[in-house]
């Protein structure tokens, strides 16, 4: 099995607590990559920074919850994430999770807050 990849914000003190913790329980085939530490141009950085993403070992990109929930899938608590893609959940957990990507990046990086999501 080849190695999957999940890339955070190293800067947010929640992506990196869960990354760490993400990390102490994951298998040897999940990577975790701070976006700060790559050499991505600015405007592939900025979109990585706004919601996580994960590359499969097919080359695959998942983004957001999916890329959450893709992560915790190797470690054994991954089936307590699963819920969150079942039908009904899944659009309701997806607008939290865009509603909350986007407050934690205006938080983190800008002095203006941007227009924010309903839900």
């Amino acid at each position: 099995m080849k190695t999957e990849t999940l890339y955070y914000d190293g800067q947010c003190p929640l992506c990196s607590s869960e990354v760490r913790r993400l990390a102490a329980l994951s298998d040897k085939h999940l990577a975790c990559v701070d976006v700060h530490s790559t050499d991505l141009e600015t405007e592939e950085k900025t979109a990585m920074l706004k919601v996580l993403h994960y590359r499969t070992e097919h080359g695959e990109w998942l983004t957001g919850l999916d890329a959450n929930i893709a992560a915790w899938q190797h470690t054994k608590l991954g089936f307590l994430f699963r819920w969150l893609r079942w039908p009904v959940i899944r659009t309701l957990a997806d607008k939290i999770y865009s509603a909350w990507a986007v407050i934690r990046y205006d938080r983190l990086y800008r002095s203006a807050p941007s227009a924010r999501p309903f839900l």
